[in-house]
């Protein structure tokens, strides 16, 4: 299982530039997104994303410390408060059992389907329904320091926001990751000490308020 070490930013023209000139595009592609929740939103509220990208299911959920960064030195503190950390599960086998030990009240079936013809059973069986779908245009580049991957987002709804991002094995070298990012944020001249907002951070604020607010009670937001 691996982990996504992320750091959002605003791509202006400069930065842009500066991403052309130190990076190599390695392609563009467009992907459709279709996130699921059931009515209470049990799984959003525990941070954990359930998604179907391309006919796949992907379950992301937060590391241990993706709250907080107790395990990172005092030089890396802040560069973590401008990531993200999350697990990334992709057999579906997993994800259901995963997905099911958090919505225990409304599935009755213990024994997870892995059969493709059954996938729609399960999500009716949790009561999962999708709560955001969007479609994404992306540019992905790489650079010479190994690992470094940076992805350029265009959502359909009118939102453009880049990602610096290191993926490590579960257990892995977080403090690494975290430097590779920093240094790869200073060649792209990147600034500010906040989080930049995500896609689905936008999209829920614009489309779905009232999910957009309990999130943001909980500080997943």
């Amino acid at each position: 299982m691996s982990v996504e070490v992320e750091r959002k930013f605003i791509c202006s023209a400069d930065t842009l530039k500066t991403l052309e000139e130190i990076g190599v595009c390695v392609g563009q592609r467009q992907f459709h997104d279709q996130y699921f929740d059931n009515p209470q939103f049990d799984l959003t509220l525990r941070n954990m994303w359930l998604r179907k990208r391309k006919g796949c299911w992907e379950l992301k959920c937060p590391t241990a410390a993706v709250s907080g960064t107790e395990e990172i030195s005092g030089e890396h503190s802040e560069v973590a408060a401008l990531c993200t950390r999350y697990k990334e599960i992709t057999n579906l086998h997993e994800i259901q059992l995963r997905v099911m030990e958090v919505i225990k009240d409304v599935c009755e079936d213990r024994d997870a389907e892995t059969d493709s013809s059954q996938q729609e059973s399960w999500l009716r069986k949790m009561n999962l329904s999708c709560f955001a779908e969007f479609t994404t245009v992306r540019r992905s580049f790489t650079l010479e320091e190994e690992g470094v991957h940076i992805d350029l987002d265009q959502a359909d709804f009118g939102y453009h926001v880049g990602e610096v991002e290191v993926v490590i094995p579960e257990g892995g070298d977080v403090q690494a990751a975290l430097e590779k990012i920093e240094r790869t944020a200073q060649k792209l001249g990147l600034t500010g000490h906040q989080r930049v907002e995500g896609k689905m951070h936008i999209y829920l604020k614009r489309y779905n308020p009232a999910h957009y607010t309990k999130l943001k009670s909980v500080h997943i937001l």
